[in-house]
């Protein structure tokens, strides 16, 4: 007879304990998978985890590590300050498109002229664009007590056809022989995000991204925003008592979500994306979610996380090539590790009593 029993207080070991037990237990379903679709188990999951690192074009896909990473990092960091404060952006790929937007019009409308000044400008309104999108359920949830949840996911699509109007029509390529798309930011060198030591992958979104980390880590630790921000998830009550304005916790945190996932869009469409199309999104801002959850919405585990994550990345490309194995499987092969870690997440604050054993 199983039973759960609610524990005094949350169990410290369990909160870290339930992301590496969702990674295993990812891997063992995941096999489960591949072996129903006919594949061999252990070849996919190596290919996913370990032939990256260390098999024979690991040279190569050892920097993409860092290029996937840096935008799951940079997105997640911004999310997890609203997770802790229960205000819930579930948008940010809305906010990563319109930085990119934002930031690449700006490089755009300047094209060709040649500027130091020009790739800062694009930065600022990639974070501006990003900010302003996110601002939107921002105000709708202070003014008329709208569900962040639902305005912000719903502008995902609405940013969507933005960028798919752009890539038709204003920003297309003039010179692209009618293609859709915007000119390739690469050939741009005042706007292209190039890396900083050659062929690492270290680039400012990167840089950007560990920054990210190391102030967000401030900030919850050392700063009075970051001890409201912990309040008002843990004990809105008490956050109030203590003088916490939620109105003015929703603003900050969806305003810093929004920027940050705005200079991930505008590091990515001037670096490794290179142009603005229609199919630019490709899905960061949800599996930052993933990612935020799997490190615990602390700085140092959504670091931990994203490298992990970039790592599926990569890793599901060389299945695919190599065992032929399905978009379809890779991606439900990510989505267990939410599952997991959110199904385990219960022994956190339950522990399972059989009869009258622990």
């Amino acid at each position: 007879m199983f039973r759960l029993e609610k524990r005094p207080t949350p169990s410290t070991f369990w909160s870290w304990g339930t992301p590496v037990l969702a990674v295993i237990l990812t891997m063992i379903a995941g096999g489960m998978l591949f072996a129903m679709l006919g594949k061999d188990p252990v070849l996919a999951i190596k290919a996913i985890f370990w032939e990256p690192l260390f098999g024979a074009n690991a040279s190569y896909f050892r920097p993409q590590l860092l290029v996937k990473a840096g935008p799951l990092i940079l997105i997640a960091i911004g999310l997890s300050l609203g997770f802790r404060a229960a205000v819930w952006n579930i948008g940010a790929e809305g906010q990563y498109i319109m930085g990119a937007l934002c930031g690449g019009s700006v490089a755009l409308a300047a094209y060709p002229a040649e500027s130091f000044l020009l790739f800062p400008a694009m930065i600022i309104a990639g974070a501006l664009g990003g900010f302003i999108w996110a601002m939107i359920p921002a105000i709708l949830k202070i003014r008329f007590g709208t569900n962040e949840i639902l305005v912000s996911l719903m502008l995902v699509y609405v940013a969507e056809n933005i960028l798919s109007a752009m890539a038709f029509g204003p920003l297309k390529n003039p010179e692209g022989f009618g293609f859709p798309g915007s000119r390739n930011l690469q050939q741009y060198p005042s706007a292209y995000n190039a890396d900083l030591i050659a062929n690492t992958g270290l680039h400012w979104g990167v840089v950007t991204a560990f920054l990210a980390v190391i102030g967000a880590y401030i900030l919850l630790n050392r700063h009075i925003l970051g001890f409201q921000i912990s309040v008002a998830g843990q004990a809105p009550r008490a956050a109030r008592f203590a003088g916490v304005n939620p109105s003015t916790l929703v603003a900050i945190c969806l305003g810093i979500s929004g920027a940050l996932a705005g200079l991930a869009g505008i590091f990515e469409v001037a670096g490794p994306g290179g142009q603005i199309t229609d199919s630019f999104n490709v899905g960061y801002g949800f599996t930052a979610i993933i990612v935020a959850f799997l490190g615990r919405l602390h700085p140092v585990g959504i670091l931990l996380a994203g490298l992990l994550m970039a790592l599926t990345y990569i890793g599901g490309e060389m299945a695919q090539l190599s065992l032929s194995l399905p978009l379809a499987a890779i991606q439900a092969f990510q989505g267990m590790l939410l599952f997991f870690l959110l199904a385990l997440d219960l022994l956190t604050n339950f522990r399972i009593r059989i009869g009258g054993l622990i």
